[in-house]
């Protein structure tokens, strides 16, 4: 059977979500520079380099978090439309507002690749909101 739009999309931007934080980790451990321009407000570099890229204590990258939270967002949209898809949404929206503080106030920097992932988290709540109304 297949999903409805809605759901056949929130997968694939879960999917999508996956691929650019597995990219991120990945670029984490290897050590590499990212590919995303270094110049003026966007620098990922200086985001990915700092304190606040990895959790608290350890040398796990927050874009870990991003595998993890997307890879349960593609689980739950393959469920029903429901109040589940909205909470999680919700869940990944908040860390999203932090992610973004952290970048713009703290920072005074964003991450591209980064921002890229904060698009497909509100996209995935938007949908969320939407199938629900």
């Amino acid at each position: 059977m297949a999903l409805p739009r809605a759901q056949a999309a929130a997968v694939l931007i879960s999917v999508a979500g996956i691929g650019i934080s597995i990219y991120l980790t990945a670029v984490h451990f290897a050590g590499v520079v990212a590919a995303c321009p270094a110049s003026g407000a966007i620098n990922c570099e200086a985001v990915l380099a700092s304190p606040y890229a990895v959790l608290a204590g350890s040398s796990v990258p927050t874009s870990a978090l991003g595998i993890a939270w997307f890879a349960v967002s593609a689980a739950v949209w393959t469920r029903p439309s429901g109040w589940v898809q909205v909470a999680w949404s919700a869940v990944g929206l908040v860390g999203v507002l932090g992610l973004v503080f952290v970048e713009i106030v703290l920072l005074g920097v964003i991450c591209l690749w980064c921002t890229a992932a904060h698009a497909l988290v509100l996209a995935l709540m938007v949908i969320a909101v939407a199938a629900r109304t």
